[in-house]
């Protein structure tokens, strides 16, 4: 597996510059503006995918099954196949730390990728992408993703109890850049009924719904 090649260089650059490496010399583009753009153009491949990949699956489980394809560990470990660690411009401080390895900044790389492959030659040619290097593997990736997956688990629980699909939101983020710890919440009908904290948005979320899953019980 490999990275694709860009007419424009300059976009894949950015989409692999962390922002420490940016504060470290103090100018230039990071990648977070290209992770924000990769993560909705994912999101999209993705869903148009389970959607024609399981025409007799409804709403919910579709949602489950998109949620599985692009876990953060799912897509750090592509990132990992894709050699992105050894191409990451990172400050010598993040590196150290081991930044270049963690699973939520290898994600948001590989997003950032994405987006910059899409502002590059299209949806067309990122969606070939997505499906080479991650959706051609959805069966595996599904199957073991909804065994660990809690914010699937949680969803399938409440909604046989006749409730609405919970809904999740980021209640707080602190700490610096490379140290950054969100607290997510996860409701149900407006009532929150979990809250859990990690690294990444998602990982966030993920302990949300475990909490909310152990209230259950």
């Amino acid at each position: 597996m490999q990275l694709p090649k860009f007419n424009n260089p300059d976009l894949l650059l950015q989409a692999l510059t962390h922002r420490s490496a940016v504060n470290e010399k103090m100018g230039g583009w990071h990648n977070e503006r290209l992770e924000y753009l990769g993560d909705a153009v994912l999101e999209l491949v993705a869903s148009e995918f389970v959607y024609q990949a399981y025409p007799y699956k409804q709403e919910g489980e579709l949602t489950q099954m998109r949620t599985a394809l692009v876990r953060t560990e799912t897509l750090a470990e592509i990132a990992k196949e894709l050699k992105i660690p050894g191409k990451l411009i990172i400050s010598r401080g993040e590196k150290q730390a081991g930044g270049h390895l963690k699973a939520s900044l290898l994600a948001d790389t590989l997003e950032a990728v994405f987006g910059a492959y899409y502002l590059d030659q299209g949806l067309a040619k990122v969606r070939e992408f997505i499906e080479a290097i991650l959706l051609k593997r959805h069966k595996e990736i599904v199957e073991q993703g909804m065994k660990l997956d809690s914010k699937s688990k949680f969803q399938e629980v409440i909604q046989a109890r006749g409730n609405p699909t919970p809904q999740y939101r980021i209640a707080k983020s602190e700490g610096p850049d490379h140290e950054r710890i969100f607290t997510a919440e996860v409701l149900v009908a407006g009532k929150v009924m979990g809250r859990g904290a990690g690294p990444s948005k998602q990982e966030a979320e993920q302990a949300a719904a475990r909490a909310a899953l152990a209230d259950l019980k």
